[in-house]
């Protein structure tokens, strides 16, 4: 029971107090999952967290119960996924009810510009940790940079590049393997 309590705080944490999705979520959840608790290693986390980014869905979700499942089963995944998802059905709830009662003006213009200027402080820190775990061999690091051009050019939609990806991954096994009985 202790973990999944460790769990849904984490994530309830994480989603409360974190803006711009689930990536931005990730030093949050790093700095406790892995260093506060010990309940998972950095590289367990940075795999899994990478594998639910290629899930199709809201990414803190996916990320919560693949991490909860590996961590405690699946009341972890539980645990960890209503954790996950409770603060942004609370705070979207009132956000709708509130919208029309809030000045669109002033000040509070001010506060939202504020918000977003962090939010991209939290994706380009989350961006930075999968980079630091993911790209470590020249060919990652020449396909992350293909892709990232292909999507800031709009070249190439998401889904194309996951396949292309995948397809360059296979390419690269089957080329090491070859090598290697050479």
């Amino acid at each position: 029971m202790h973990k999944n309590w460790i769990l849904f705080k984490v994530y309830l944490t994480a989603g409360t107090f974190t803006f711009s999705g689930g990536m931005a979520m990730l030093p949050m959840i790093e700095r406790q999952l892995v260093n506060q608790y010990h309940l998972i290693d950095r590289d367990t986390l940075y795999e899994y967290t990478t594998l639910s980014q290629t899930f199709p869905g809201v990414i803190a979700l996916t990320n919560a119960c693949f991490l909860g499942k590996k961590i405690n089963g699946t009341k972890g995944m539980i645990a960890a996924g209503i954790g996950a998802i409770l603060p942004a059905f609370v705070l979207m709830l009132a956000a709708t009810i509130a919208y029309q009662l809030i000045p669109q003006k002033g000040v509070i213009i001010s506060i939202m510009a504020a918000i977003r200027a962090a939010s991209a402080a939290f994706l380009f820190s989350a961006a930075y940790s999968l980079a630091r775990y993911n790209l470590r061999d020249a060919a990652s690091i020449l396909l992350a940079l293909a892709c990232f051009l292909l999507t800031v050019f709009n070249l190439a939609s998401a889904p194309t590049l996951i396949v292309a990806a995948a397809v360059v991954g296979i390419l690269l096994s089957v080329t090491k393997r070859r090598a290697a009985k050479a």
